[in-house]
Order: C-alpha cells, then structure tokens, then sequence
C-alpha cells in the first residue's frame, strides 16, 4: 500500500511527464488498436468513401476527445474560466496556455492514427477505387463494354480479393491507390514535424517574461487547487473525528450519570486536541458551508500580507541582539540593579 501511495504522490508532483506519458501510451494504443482492427470495405459504391472517411475522421475525433477527457487540467481551465471574478482577477492569457497545453498534448493520438492509417492505405484504396482509369492499367477491352453502373461495382470491389475476378487488375490498381496513400501520409507526417518545429523555433524569439508569466500562474492554479482539496479533505476528517469523539463522549457521560460512576478522561486527549487545531477555528456546518461559497464566489487576492506575529517576533529579536550587541561592546544594559549587603564580623 506505501508503494501505491509513494506512486500516486510521485505522479501528482510530477503531473506534467505523467500526462506525457499517458499521450504515449495513448499513441501506441491507436497504433495498435489499429494494427489489430480487421479492415473489410463494403465493396458498395454507396458505402465505400462513407465508410473509409469515417475510419479515417472518426477514431482520431473519439482519441481527442480521450485526452481532453484524461487530462486533469481540462477541469481547471473550466473552473478558472467559468469562476465569478471577485477578488482575483483573472487572465485570458493563462487561460489560453493552459487551453493550448491541453490540446497539444489530446493531438498526438489522433496524428497517430491517421498517420498508420494513411500509411497502410486501405482506407484510401476502399474510398476512391471507384474513381480509377482502368485503361492506365493495360487494355481491358471488356469493360468498354459495360455500363457506367456496372463500371461503378466492379471498381468498387476492386479492394475485395474474394469478389473481384482480375487479379491483375486489382494488384496493379491497389499498388497505385497505395502508393499516392502513403505520399499523403509522408506529407502528413513532414507537415506536423514542420509545425512543431516552428512552434519550438519561433516560441524564444517572443519576449519570455510574458512565457513565464503565464506558465507559472497556470501552474499554481493547478497546485492551489490540489492543495485546497488535500485541505478540504483534512479538515473533513478531523471534523468527523471529532464530532464523533464528542458523541461518545456526551454518551459515556449519560450512562456515568445513570450508574453513578465518575468521568474518566481517555488517553487520546492529544489527539483530539491536534484535530481541533486542523479544524483552523470552523466547528460549524453552516460556516463550512459558507467558506465553500466564499472560495468559489470570490477567491482571495493574490497579495499576500505579513504576518504580524513575525513582525513582533523580528522586533524582540532585535531588541535581544541589541541587548547582547551591547554587553558584547561593554555598554550598560538598562536592567535592574540588585543591592547586596555584606557584614564584617571582628571574631
């Protein structure tokens, strides 16, 4: 149990490579999920292209969302964007860095995705077979012959082994749609690596002040709110601990009365004492309820104000290092004085 706890505290204050690792793992999950998913076109002019494009839109869309939904940052964007203002005001520029942190990182699945599905080329071959030129293939003559509606069908299961006749008419044609597949998946690939290099080349080029900023307020929103919730979840347990000492207390004494037997204190007493104090001065359902409120409706400024008993703490050290500074430079001190009487006796 230390060890999963250990982990858990490990992976909290670390939060940022563990949501990179779970991008990862995300990613070979999407490339896996594909490599084990069985590819079977219709081979239906009505249903190829429809059924092709949606492997190809809408897995990525479902892994998108999968990361919005996995990233514990997408419940405090909402919060700090939906929160009244109150007493803190808040900043659109953290609020878009932390939006776009979250996005970069719900993406990498989904390019995944399509990136190996371009790559394999099935989809593409099962959307657009039907918009082939057989004559670039060789001198088909028979299909001169047909129909526009029968030249439509027998494109269409051209990605069919099972249903098409021609094998080399289907090779031929499933090497050609693949291979302008694989170009669209390269050209995908270079276009995503191209953008991030420009986000990474042209971020330090812009004032980093402003970068800072935003990239430390975004992270103490993130760890106030842990804080206020490890906070809440303290004072709810000394609060329960307590309330339920004092109900046995107060039934203990019920029954002492009633046999005549004298309170006895418990041994525990410290530890009740330690629980009032995490109780920070709340003991009531009513004020707890209204610290909620008020932490939600109007969060304190972020100016934070010197306590006054380190102040007075400052001034009798000092007072005290005055003190020995002057013994030290042989200065009298402003003491009291003791008389002392000494008797001489002529024995």
């Amino acid at each position: 149990m230390d060890k999963f706890r250990m982990m858990f505290q490990f992976l909290q204050s670390n939060q940022e490579s563990f949501m990179n690792g779970i991008c990862g793992i995300m990613a070979l999950a999407s490339a896996h999920m594909y490599s084990a998913f069985e590819f079977n076109c219709p081979c239906m002019p009505e249903y190829n292209y429809t059924y092709s494009t949606g492997l190809l839109i809408v897995p990525p869309i479902w892994f998108f969302l999968l990361g919005f939904v996995l990233n514990n940052n997408v419940s405090v964007l909402a919060e700090e964007w939906r929160r009244p203002t109150g007493s803190r005001t808040k900043d659109p520029t953290i609020l878009r860095y932390m939006l776009c942190s979250v996005t970069q990182r719900s993406l990498i699945a989904p390019a995944v995705w399509v990136s190996v599905t371009l790559m394999d080329g099935k989809s593409f071959l099962c959307a657009f077979s039907i918009n082939l030129d057989i004559e670039k293939f060789g001198n088909y003559s028979f299909v001169r012959q047909m129909s526009e509606t029968e030249k439509i069908k027998l494109l269409a299961r051209i990605p069919c082994k099972d249903l098409f006749e021609h094998e080399e008419l289907r090779v031929a044609a499933s090497r050609y749609i693949k291979c302008i597949s694989q170009a669209c998946g390269w050209i995908f690939l270079f276009m995503i690596t191209f953008t991030a290099f420009l986000i990474r080349a042209i971020r330090p080029c812009f004032t980093q002040a402003a970068f800072l900023k935003t990239k430390y307020w975004s992270h103490y929103i993130d760890i106030e709110r842990k804080m206020f919730d490890e906070t809440c979840k303290e004072h709810a347990k000394s609060f329960a601990k307590v309330c339920i000492h004092q109900y046995f207390e107060n039934i203990s004494g019920e029954m002492q009365s009633l046999h005549h037997h004298p309170a006895s204190k418990d041994d525990g007493e410290d530890d009740d004492r330690s629980d009032e104090d995490k109780l920070l001065g709340i003991r009531a359902q009513n004020d707890m309820n209204k610290v909620l409120w008020n932490w939600h409706t109007s969060k304190p400024a972020l100016a934070l104000r010197k306590n006054f008993d380190g102040e007075n703490n400052e001034k009798l050290n000092g007072k005290m290092n005055g003190t020995i500074n002057g013994l030290a430079n042989g200065h009298a001190c402003d003491m009291e004085k003791k008389e002392w009487a000494v008797y001489y006796s002529k024995v």
